[in-house]
């Protein structure tokens, strides 16, 4: 299937590694112009020169903070003064710490604030006036699926997510005659860095051991695994090729069947 992605500029936020750099690697491999952004340069230079041998592209990569306003309009500005143009957004990042609620500051609400919800709304500000010059554009905000089925100890993300599913679904209705889409992806347990934390946290809580806790983990998922990076990736390339036009403001679950909900 030709996704049309050839020749169009993409930036792929937290890209050095996990989930980000699968899809910066399969929208870079249906050819477009990729630029990847992290905070560490040494990381993102390497996650770079793997994509380039990878899949021939040729790479932008810019390190930055993606919590730094400053950083977010430099990234933007020198994609579009290489690339000429700007076509696809995907705001991705961490997630902040795990843990109860009410042990957290203000502090720390506004720095999961900053991280979770304002840095994927000041990216997309930035965006959509080169998506919509062109009358095409595609953003994907990855999240995690804890944003709708909440877990204890997941409270920062939860809030701040649900914040992010407000401004893509009211942003959608609003940018949708100019030819751009947002939707917003929530995988279930990928076997990244951060699943790994996640599950030494559970563990150290629970006072079980941590291969114990792996083993339930997985049989809580229904078809009997957790997902890799490129589970994610291949949804977030369909979601931002000429073939899903007709989607926007979804949130979208890839998960294994994790989430039993009907909506």
């Amino acid at each position: 299937m030709d996704l049309g992605l050839q020749g169009k500029a993409a930036i792929v936020c937290g890209s050095a590694q996990g989930i980000g750099f699968a899809i910066a690697r399969e929208l870079a491999q249906e050819g477009a112009l990729v630029t990847i952004t992290s905070r560490k340069a040494d990381k993102l230079a390497a996650a770079a020169k793997r994509i380039e041998e990878m899949t021939g592209a040729d790479v932008l990569a810019i390190p930055g903070d993606w919590t730094k306003a400053a950083d977010n309009e430099r990234v933007v500005s020198e994609t579009v003064a290489k690339r000429g143009r700007l076509d696809v957004l995907v705001n991705n990042d961490g997630a902040p710490p795990l843990g109860d609620l009410m042990t957290f500051d203000d502090a720390a609400w506004q720095k999961a604030l900053e991280r979770n919800f304002l840095s994927a709304v000041r990216m997309t500000r930035l965006c959509v006036p080169h998506m919509q010059k062109n009358k095409w554009g595609r953003i994907i905000n990855i999240t995690a699926t804890s944003a709708k089925a909440p877990i204890p100890q997941y409270g920062l993300s939860v809030a701040t997510w649900s914040g992010l599913f407000g401004f893509a679904k009211t942003l959608s209705l609003e940018i949708a005659g100019d030819g751009v889409t947002i939707n917003t992806i929530l995988p279930g347990r990928i076997n990244t860095e951060r699943l790994e934390i996640v599950l030494r946290f559970e563990a150290e809580r629970s006072g079980r051991d941590y291969e114990e806790m792996v083993t339930e983990d997985v049989k809580r998922i229904p078809v009997g695994h957790a997902g890799e990076p490129e589970d994610i990736a291949a949804l977030a390339a369909f979601l931002c090729s000429t073939r899903a036009g007709y989607i926007t403001g979804t949130t979208i679950q890839a998960d294994g069947g994790t989430i039993r909900s009907l909506l």
